[in-house]
């Protein structure tokens, strides 16, 4: 069955640059939508079985619509390729809004690192830390002003003063140099970063090196593990807690589609590791965690797995299903 139930159709689509294109999608008897918070993102059906995370960009405060900016990525496995042949009238199925990178407001600074399409998620923050008169800048790094989307609306709007954008292949003074910038925030700063998996590992080291404390260090990947990466697999076997069943996993395939070849149904949306619907106990067992949704606690607690993309260390484990 499908878990997407919610129809709603794409009243706009603007190409923003070659690869990047911003829908507009309303309700289509024009009721209003679900509210959301900063950060969150739809379950969208790109196609039949094809479902994608997307974050919303606009305003938080917005109920008649849900905008959403989709890069169209040459190596993918079909989702931003389908949701690029979309146009104004389509009906889509939706999930959501969930939101897994809540925005913390407070008295703290906030600084908002984006890189490539990460932006999306943090032009939502940027509106709501303004209308909350907090402290905050956003730091925008693209390969090149031709893969640049939404500068003009950030450099035009009213808090395009906290604002910097940053090229790759521009003069060495006008990128950002991170340790510089890490060196020079005030401690109570909390870091929200969003983008490709080297844009991540990037700030992510550099905010260590400063000594940010983990609680200040909020992050937003949009895929899994990184493709090409090489890893050893082993075979292991999974126990059901509720029956007793055993059931082995082989190497080549994953804990989740060994349940579903059972007849096991587990909610799963992405899976490559990154919105956490498939969050599932371990009861005993040692998992082999190769997601990017659960934080360094869950990670070491070993209480939980992502089916979808992670393994076993242990020769079983005992799932609470």
């Amino acid at each position: 069955m499908n878990a997407l139930s919610r129809q709603l159709r794409i009243a706009a689509r603007r190409q923003e640059t070659d690869d990047i294109v911003t829908f507009d999608l309303v309700d289509p008897m024009g009721r209003e939508l679900a509210a959301f918070t900063p950060g969150a993102h739809i379950d969208i059906e790109a196609a039949p079985g094809i479902i994608r995370q997307y974050s919303l960009l606009n305003d938080s405060s917005e109920r008649n619509r849900y905008r959403i900016g989709v890069l169209r990525d040459r190596a993918s496995r079909g989702g931003s390729q389908a949701m690029h042949k979309l146009v104004v009238g389509d009906i889509v199925y939706i999930a959501g809004p969930r939101n897994h990178f809540e925005l913390q407001l407070g008295g703290h600074p906030t600084w908002l690192l984006a890189g490539g399409i990460g932006v999306t998620p943090l032009l939502c923050m940027s509106r709501e830390l303004y209308r909350n008169q907090s402290k905050f800048k956003l730091d925008y790094c693209v390969r090149s002003a031709a893969h640049a989307a939404y500068v003009s609306e950030l450099q035009a709007g009213p808090f395009a003063s906290a604002v910097h954008v940053h090229y790759d292949d521009g003069p060495d003074e006008q990128r950002l140099h991170i340790d510089d910038g890490m060196a020079a925030m005030e401690p109570d700063t909390h870091l929200y970063i969003c983008g490709p998996a080297g844009f991540m590992t990037w700030c992510i080291g550099a905010a260590a090196r400063a000594g940010v404390p983990d609680a200040q260090v909020h992050v937003e990947y949009f895929k899994g593990a990184e493709e090409g990466e090489t890893r050893t697999e082993i075979a292991f076997d999974i126990r059901l807690a509720s029956s007793g069943a055993t059931l082995n996993v082989p190497r080549d395939a994953s804990i989740l589609s060994v349940l579903r070849s059972h007849g096991i149904a587990v909610p799963a949306s992405c899976e490559t590791g990154v919105c956490g619907t498939c969050l599932t106990g371990i009861l005993s067992g040692t998992p082999d965690h190769r997601d990017v949704y659960l934080s360094k606690e869950e990670r070491a607690a070993g209480d939980v797995i992502l089916p979808c993309c992670s393994r076993a260390r242990s020769p079983l484990l005992v799932l609470d299903l």
